[in-house]
């Protein structure tokens, strides 16, 4: 892999930001431009570690690089603190729209917690309706400037909250305007999806697809519960999946194998694994195999033949971009651009999306590839 005169990272001739993308696990309010931030802490009444942009954005890096998850969300007291108002959600989403085409992001679902938007009196219609304003603005600006995406929201209950129920609702009652999905985030340890059950009766008799942060603070008792409880069709992260393998044997690049029932139904399942290299890194998800990206799991676990993807996460308290991760992964395993697509048509056909929009995906990212 070569970086060319413009920082990008080229593999087999080939512009990894304009290789055609799809991001599953991406937080609005871990995607908000630092300057944005910088610019309406002021008035929104945020009181910053430091003033400028370029400085703040290195405040989230090093914050976000603890290892610990806790001390990682703490970083969010920012980014929410500055979009309790329509007019910054409006422009957090479109900025968060036009960043994602501009690292060649041809479909995206932003996840986010409208309860926690609600301080400026506005209500979770009134926030979501927002956030969709938003994401529309950021499609046309992109589209003005010779991309195409589209991004549908995934509402976020926070599990450690009682209004889960109430979200998924909300997030029912928006199907078809914008809302493509429901998730449950926050503090994973102690909240197990069962918890909130009722709330994952609630879609299942709607029909309205989940996926479930779980596997990243918490191990395998969390991922049972997201599948069982919460039917998820996707895994927000899932990577401690892999302590549900026991490697019996290595020689050279062969690995044998024993799967655990848990990681076996997963991989038949075919359930996605919205992994997230450098964020498993920092909030120390990984922690049982390494403190490297070459110790991530994830090449173990896409050599198994699981669905695996790649996300961001959060772009700013990782300082980094979906193109940036895909460049980590080359270096830390050596993969080409056969793999790299690989990861992408995962990430397409465990998109919240109707069949024919999931295999126009497939066609364009086959197409971009091929170029």
């Amino acid at each position: 892999m070569s970086i060319d005169q413009h920082g990008d990272a080229r593999l087999e001739g080939m512009s990894l930001r304009g290789l055609p993308k799809v991001s599953l696990h991406d937080h609005l309010d871990g995607g908000v431009r630092p300057d944005t931030i910088a610019e309406l802490a002021d008035a929104a009444g945020v009181d910053l570690p430091v003033d400028d942009g370029d400085d703040l954005a290195d405040w989230f890096a090093e914050k976000g690089d603890s290892g610990s998850l806790v001390e990682y969300l703490k970083t969010f007291d920012l980014t929410t603190g500055v979009m309790q108002t329509r007019e910054n959600l409006t422009r957090v989403a479109r900025e968060f729209v036009e960043d994602l085409a501009a690292d060649g992001v041809i479909y995206g679902e932003v996840r986010w917690a409208p309860e926690q938007h609600l301080a400026g009196g506005l209500s979770l219609d009134d926030v979501v309706d927002a956030v969709q304003e938003g994401i529309e603005e950021g499609e046309d600006a992109a589209e003005a400037a010779g991309r195409d995406i589209r991004v549908g929201q995934l509402i976020s209950g926070m599990r450690h909250t009682q209004r889960v129920r109430e979200l998924a609702e909300l997030a029912v009652s928006w199907r078809g305007r914008g809302v493509v999905g429901f998730d449950i985030a926050g503090p994973e340890d102690g909240y197990l999806p069962a918890l909130h059950r009722d709330a994952f009766d609630y879609l299942a008799r709607e029909f309205f697809p989940t996926t479930v942060h779980a596997g990243e603070a918490a191990g395998l008792d969390s991922i049972r519960s997201a599948l069982l409880d919460g039917r998820a069709l996707r895994l927000g992260h899932g990577v401690r999946l892999a302590s549900d393998l026991n490697v019996i044997e290595r020689s050279g690049e062969e690995v044998m194998v024993q799967f655990g029932d848990l990681a076996r139904w997963v991989r038949d399942r075919e359930i996605t694994l919205e992994l997230s290299p450098s964020s498993n890194l920092q909030t120390g998800a990984i922690e049982a195999w390494g403190t490297a990206i070459e110790d991530h799991p994830f090449d173990l676990l896409y050599q198994l033949g699981f669905s695996v993807t790649v996300n961001v996460d959060n772009r700013t308290m990782s300082r980094t971009s979906l193109t940036r991760e895909l460049s980590l992964l080359v270096d830390a395993f050596g993969y080409d651009l056969g793999d790299l697509e690989a990861f992408q048509l995962n990430a397409a056909a465990g998109a919240f999306l109707p069949v024919e929009e999931r295999e126009e995906l497939i066609e364009l990212i086959a197409a971009g590839f091929g170029a």
